[in-house]
């Protein structure tokens, strides 16, 4: 029988949390999408979002990973009677391929944080510099050196391992993220870049966009839907208040999103022309913090200190949210009786392998971004519909509503998961398909080629079909093997 073990406090369940929902979609896209969507008018669907999708599902997967004690697969399955366990497996590929490329993003950022030290940015254009390291051997190579590094914490298990590093990571983000947030709204002129982030364009919310926009922002955000709470949850000892947990990492990860609007936006507006702001604010995720930001911080006094401390936080929270995708494939294997050390070796051969090609080629990077990003809506409805299957108010009273002295949940968080959450699938899914195949790729929507027609609709829908093919024909399979090995689990009381 396995033993399992679990975090040794609330704090550790916490700041594990917080590491896994605080990464680079904080820090790089929150800033952008909230200035291109109304500024403060976009808070408010953003607000919203969080208790009608973000922090139910996370209710949802940290009840269901205590419930079952297993991964994504094996909790599907012991929900279902082993019936569906490919929703688990769905739900596990897409954050698993995710995986794949956001090591190369965890490798841009150590990358530029060696250059920020090293004052590398002190000469030179900008732009060339990123298409250098973007892609190619050198992105490559520090893809390897983020895969490594994530394992080697991940090896070291769920106290010594994910708990230590992120009692480092997510307290030295928030720091640094305070620091930046102070040096930035103390710059001359950054009070236009506090008015383009707090003064309501009210007419913004009379427009579609900005709704889906926010719902996007904080589903991928929070990391609802991704099956990583799931994970974490296997760990939880058996008197501890999920619902608490998942409301103060819901909050935190909002609060690390504002923190990070209040460490660029100043900044983009104190230091550039309004033209130059607003091309840089359009200039996507990836231009906006690794062209402008370097540039803007050149510009900038005591720039040559902020800049290192700014790409410092920015490689905590990847890190951070790395080793909690790598933690989630390596207990998909765990479950099937593997050791840590070994699952944990095959993962991290895995990333290097099926990385290196996001590494070496941007476009290859930019189709799986969309392919998967996009896959995490189905993940999120996958979580709604397991939790319905089993019978929401059954799922309520036996995995959630089972903590002496915690917050109960009632039955408006049945109706959230039953209808509310899969009605803001079919909307914000269609959305982004229809935009696929009347903005981004218009003539060639319905082809898969992944090169050539990088965000078509075809791409995403073979992909997909492969994945959910192979997973629904292995079936039974992957149930009986990730069911197969007892549990058993902690009990010990947390402290708080």
């Amino acid at each position: 029988m396995a033993k399992l073990e679990s975090f040794s406090s609330r704090w550790g369940i916490i700041l594990a949390g917080l590491g896994m929902a605080v990464g680079t979609g904080n820090m790089w896209r929150f800033p952008r999408i909230a200035a291109e969507n109304g500024g403060a008018a976009f808070l408010i669907p953003w607000f919203l979002f969080l208790f009608i999708w973000s922090i139910p599902l996370l209710i949802a997967e940290f009840a269901i990973g205590r419930g079952t004690r297993r991964g994504a697969v094996g909790a599907f399955a012991a929900l279902t009677n082993g019936k569906f366990a490919w929703m688990g497996g769905f739900v596990a590929v897409v954050t698993i391929m995710i995986l794949f490329y956001y090591s190369v993003v965890t490798g841009w950022t150590l990358r530029y944080l060696v250059a920020a030290t090293m004052g590398e940015f002190q000469s030179g254009d900008p732009k060339q510099y990123w298409d250098a390291a973007a892609s190619g051997w050198q992105a490559g190579g520090y893809h390897v050196a983020s895969a490594l590094i994530g394992a080697w914490i991940i090896q070291r298990g769920v106290v010594k391992g994910i708990e230590a590093a992120n009692r480092i990571l997510v307290p030295a983000l928030f720091v640094l993220l305070v620091v930046s947030a102070v040096r930035a709204v103390t710059l001359p002129g950054a009070d236009r870049g506090l008015e383009f982030l707090f003064n309501p364009d009210i007419a913004a919310l009379a427009n579609y966009k900005t709704w889906l926009e926010a719902l996007t922002q904080s589903a991928w955000s929070t990391g609802a839907g991704w099956g990583l709470i799931l994970t974490f949850g296997i760990y939880l000892k058996k008197r501890e208040d999920i619902v608490l947990n998942s409301a103060t990492i819901g909050f935190g990860d909002n609060s690390a999103s504002l923190l990070a609007g209040l460490a660029m936006l100043p900044v983009v507006f104190a230091i550039l022309s309004l033209d130059d702001a607003h091309a840089a604010l359009q200039s996507g995720n990836e231009g906006l913090m690794f062209i402008w930001v370097p540039q803007l911080f050149e510009r900038m006094a005591g720039g040559g200190v902020m800049l290192p401390l700014f790409f410092l936080a920015l490689a905590c929270a990847a890190l951070s949210s790395l080793i909690a995708m790598i933690e989630l494939a390596a207990r998909i294997l765990m479950d099937s009786g593997m050791a840590r050390k070994k699952a944990v070796r095959i993962v991290t051969a895995a990333i290097i392998v099926l990385g290196m090609p996001s590494a070496l080629n941007l476009t290859i990077f930019k189709n799986q971004d969309w392919v998967w990003g996009v896959g995490l809506m189905i993940s999120g409805l996958f979580i709604s519909l397991v939790v319905t299957m089993y019978g929401s108010r059954k799922f309520r009273e036996e995995f959630i509503n089972v903590t002496p002295g915690g917050v109960r949940v009632g039955g408006l968080f049945e109706f959230v998961l039953k209808y509310v959450i899969p009605a803001q699938f079919v909307v914000m899914f269609g959305w982004w398909m229809y935009t696929a195949a009347t903005v981004y790729d218009a003539a060639g929507w319905w082809n898969p080629d992944p090169i050539n027609h990088t965000f078509s609709v075809g791409t995403c829908v073979a992909q997909w079909s492969v994945a959910l093919l192979l997973l629904i024909f292995y079936n039974r399979r992957m149930a009986d093997a990730s069911t197969r090995t007892p549990i058993e689990a902690a009990d010990e009381e947390v402290d708080s």
